[in-house]
């Protein structure tokens, strides 16, 4: 690796976690289907870019592995355990329920609202519920938690056939919060335009209220980043040499089938594996290409998903090894750095779910240096 490279992903290798909590000013952030963290380390290293605090008032999943993994890098976080749907219970546009009541007058005010709620019921892999998956209206919840808590600022990430639900979630979420008075924009990222080292595409709504800027330009200003792609070497080349080891580090297990397999690949130096040595329930025509297909050091990874470990669910067999990609190496190319801690669950099924669901933390951490640099502190008297 080259030493302008190495100096450019620094952050990522620092094992030293910054003080989020001291600032010349506290922001005050809720994260709901918070995960393990991702959004809100984001927001919270982009605060702290321009010198704020972060405070995280609120955060709520209802996965214990996950909000204990939050509460081990948020130390200081309200962290609740619990369906956002039991803390926020209200219909939207009705009074506030006693339960919506008192979670106001705990938390108080807010800057930010930010939530990735599950997507798996839009994704198009999901061909059975796709469309109509009961889940997909948790999306609704954000919506409601934002008439509860009154945010500034409200960003709701998911995957993109999200705009193609059958109750057009996107539209009515929009209705809601612009007749609460937000300018609300919306459309889709690539995120390795803005530096994320894998070929994701993001839904992103962003909704604010003065002095925050126009979420149009801001979004705008995404979609006109000149960022160089980071590349898979970038990520994670200096783990190559790694030996295995338990936690974060341990080495993905592979039947003989799939170890003979990437061996094949790496003995002919190919990256897509033919039809005539996958299982024969995948040998006839598929659009599965990237399925036991090897990675490239020279180019971003594919989208990292929960089946990182496993070759046969997706492109995330190592370039020089063979073996399927680490929990280590899945969150370097989400872009979580090394002082990020998930050692309140070392669980490999925990740890995939995690880090595969998990909203990149580089994501957080762009968009929201894009509203600290449009932000109009005249508008606040400072």
């Amino acid at each position: 690796m080259h030493e302008s490279e190495a100096e450019d992903n620094y952050e990522l290798r620092a094992s030293g976690r910054p003080d989020f909590e001291i600032g010349d000013r506290v922001f005050r952030l809720a994260d709901i289907f918070a995960g393990c963290g991702g959004l809100s380390l984001g927001v919270a290293q982009a605060v702290n870019d321009h010198g704020w605090a972060t405070e995280a008032a609120l955060a709520v999943d209802i996965d214990p592995a996950m909000t204990a993994v939050y509460k081990t890098n948020f130390p200081k976080a309200t962290v609740q355990t619990l369906a956002v749907e039991e803390l926020f219970d209200g219909c939207l546009f009705a009074e506030l329920t006693a339960a919506e009541s008192e979670v106001l007058n705990r938390i108080g005010k807010i800057d930010a609202l930010v939530g990735g709620p599950p997507c798996q019921g839009h994704s198009d892999l999901n061909n059975h519920t796709r469309r109509t998956d009961p889940k997909n209206l948790l999306y609704l919840r954000m919506a409601r938690v934002a008439e509860v808590l009154q945010p500034s600022i409200i960003l709701i990430e998911n995957v993109p056939a999200v705009r193609n639900d059958k109750r057009q979630l996107v539209h009515t979420v929009r209705q809601c919060l612009a007749s609460a008075g937000y300018e609300v924009a919306d459309g889709v990222l690539k995120l390795d335009e803005i530096g994320v080292p894998q070929r994701r595409r993001r839904h992103l709504l962003l909704a604010c209220r003065p002095p925050w800027p126009d979420p149009h330009e801001v979004l705008g200003s995404l979609s006109r980043m000149s960022c160089a792609a980071h590349d898979l070497r970038w990520a994670i080349g200096d783990l190559a040499t790694l030996r295995n080891s338990s936690g974060l580090n341990y080495f993905p297990r592979a039947s003989k089938a799939n170890i003979a397999r990437m061996q094949w690949l790496l003995q002919n130096d190919e990256y897509n594996l033919p039809n005539s040595r996958r299982p024969e329930c995948h040998q006839n025509e598929h659009s599965y290409k990237s399925m036991y297909g090897r990675l490239k050091w020279n180019e971003p990874a594919q989208t990292i998903t929960s089946g990182f470990s496993s070759i046969g669910q997706g492109r995330y067999m190592h370039p020089d090894q063979p073996r399927a990609l680490t929990a280590h190496e899945a969150a370097r190319i989400q872009s979580f750095p090394d002082y990020f801690d998930f050692s309140a669950t070392m669980r490999r099924s925990d740890l995939a779910t995690m880090i595969g669901n998990a909203v990149p933390p580089l994501l957080g951490r762009v968009l929201f240096g894009a509203l600290f640099e449009q932000f109009d502190f005249k508008k606040t008297g400072q």
